[in-house]
């Protein structure tokens, strides 16, 4: 049974199709007093769409309460448009588009919050925010939730007694807004964004670490830090990386799920804070602004046993670095790392990245401690904090698909027993896969993977295939007619304006 508003026990949606488990019940009949004691006025209702943007609805207190039992319904759009708001598919004929009969005419789909990740926002005095699960009517999880697609994988390891332990670590850039107001050049249509706003760098750039200028940044950056506390955002550290207003931000290790979620309510939290006090924050991989570099995600993971909690990539054997399921699942990461870039670089201009040199990686390598590695071990024999920095993400990449498709790639490793090639100390002298160098080829290589086909679905890689192809299609039609002349940073507008002010 499920709790309402009026402190009665009802079955509802989400208690007719199970859609809780204990602990979110409990959690759901504490929240009427918390927004009572805060005074919550309005709650968001979020939830991920394919681009991992968090999508919200605002509702009042009664209509949230009601939606601890029966959900919520929202418009299938937000996962059959692209990011402009354009159509990818077509919603209005048999199928929608896509073949199958529930997607007729953008049916709605019913949001179910999930209780545990409720959070009072701390810069929007009496808002409540949650994230939330999509479901068709008949409660049947939607085929194309990035979410449910990562809980899946995560239930794949939890079969055999594996928990993923994921360590956030993001690069994205601070810039100042100058510009009072919008124009119609910001104002885009749907399958073509608008330009950003006019911003100015904060500090000079390239002196890395350096005090004076990190302080330059100082205050918004405590008022960021603040916010990640109220918000339950495990925050290590924030510092001053190598570009002009190039910041990193790293968070403790956590369940993948929950290092998921906290990644959607980081970037969107950041955005949010930094707009309120006239500041830009960006997590677009290399802006069309001379002279700025690359931002990266650099994904720490590390496999724990899912009853004691010890970690499974440690070996206790001296002379050895990695315990042999530690090596599978690396084999497998590095066997599969062209079909899942996609996932972990989901732009076009994220492949700017991978140059030799660039502190970021080119084809698939591992290291012990080798930042020109894409996999850099970290730890070693008897070392609880043994894991592998994955150093192929972009920050614009969708959490849930950049975790699930390390589970994915790295599971196959281990169910065939794969053995790594050898660690690489000149990573870009080796011979080795080559990783794609733009999105068509990356597109291309998860189209043919037979491990991401088996493990995603063909319904999920063929829609995901879909939504990225009419990415792509709509940039090579702006330089089939544009050129490279509006280059800037090397760096078409067109991807300033696509990327820039929408992560």
């Amino acid at each position: 049974m499920s709790y309402n508003g009026n402190a009665r026990m009802v079955c509802g949606f989400i208690e007719q199709h199970g859609l809780w488990d204990d602990e979110q019940k409990a959690r759901a009949t504490e929240l009427e007093q918390q927004l009572k004691a805060e005074n919550i006025r309005l709650i968001r209702l979020a939830w991920s769409d394919s681009h991992g943007s968090s999508r919200a609805k605002e509702v009042s207190v009664p209509v949230f309460l009601n939606s601890l039992t029966e959900g919520y319904n929202i418009n299938v759009a937000t996962f059959t448009l692209d990011a402009t708001g354009g159509r990818v598919f077509q919603s209005f004929i048999h199928g929608g588009g896509m073949g199958l009969e529930e997607m007729t005419g953008s049916p709605n789909l019913t949001i179910v919050p999930d209780p545990l990740t409720f959070r009072t926002l701390p810069w929007a005095p009496g808002l409540g925010w949650i994230l939330c699960n999509e479901y068709f009517d008949d409660g049947t999880p939607f085929h194309f939730s990035s979410r449910h697609l990562l809980n899946r994988q995560i239930n794949r390891f939890r079969d055999i007694n594996i928990n993923l332990v994921v360590g956030l670590e993001v690069e994205w850039y601070l810039r100042r807004i100058e510009q009072e107001q919008l124009t119609s050049e910001n104002s885009g249509v749907p399958g073509l964004r608008g330009r950003p706003v006019a911003t100015s760098s904060v500090e000079p750039g390239y002196s890395y670490h350096l005090e004076s200028n990190f302080d330059m940044m100082q205050p918004i950056l405590s008022e960021l830090a603040e916010t990640y506390q109220k918000l339950q955002l495990p925050l290590r550290s924030i510092e001053n990386e190598y570009g002009p207003g190039q910041v990193e931000c790293t968070f403790d290790a956590q369940p993948a799920a929950r290092a998921a979620d906290d990644f959607l309510l980081f970037r969107t939290a950041t955005r949010q804070v930094c707009r309120r006090h006239g500041y830009l924050a960006s997590f677009m991989c290399k802006p069309a602004i001379e002279g700025y570099c690359t931002n990266g995600w650099h994904l720490h993971q590390s496999l724990t046993d899912a009853k004691r909690g010890t970690n499974l990539c440690m070996t206790k054997e001296k002379g050895q670095t990695l315990s042999s399921l530690a090596k599978s699942y690396m084999a497998g990461l590095l066997e599969n790392a062209n079909a899942s870039s996609v996932f972990a670089t989901p732009t076009i201009n994220g492949y700017r990245r991978f140059a030799p040199n660039s502190l970021a990686p080119d084809r698939a390598t591992w290291g012990r401690d080798h930042r020109g590695t894409m996999l850099r071990l970290l730890g070693g024999s008897e070392d609880p904090a043994t894991r592998f920095e994955n150093r192929l993400g972009e920050p614009a990449a969708n959490p849930y698909l950049f975790i699930a498709s390390q589970i994915a790639g790295g599971l196959d490793g281990i169910e065939r027993q794969a053995q790594p090639w050898d660690a690489d100390d000149a990573p870009y002298e080796a011979e080795r896969p080559m990783l794609p160098t733009s999105l068509n080829d990356a597109l291309d290589a998860l189209s043919n993977s037979k491990v991401f086909r088996e493990s995603f679905g063909d319904l999920y890689v063929d829609y995901y295939l879909s939504l990225k192809h009419a990415e792509l299609n709509r940039f090579k039609a702006y330089v089939e007619d544009n050129g490279d002349q509006d280059a800037e940073n090397g760096i078409s507008h067109w991807e300033q304006n696509e990327y820039f002010d929408f992560f």
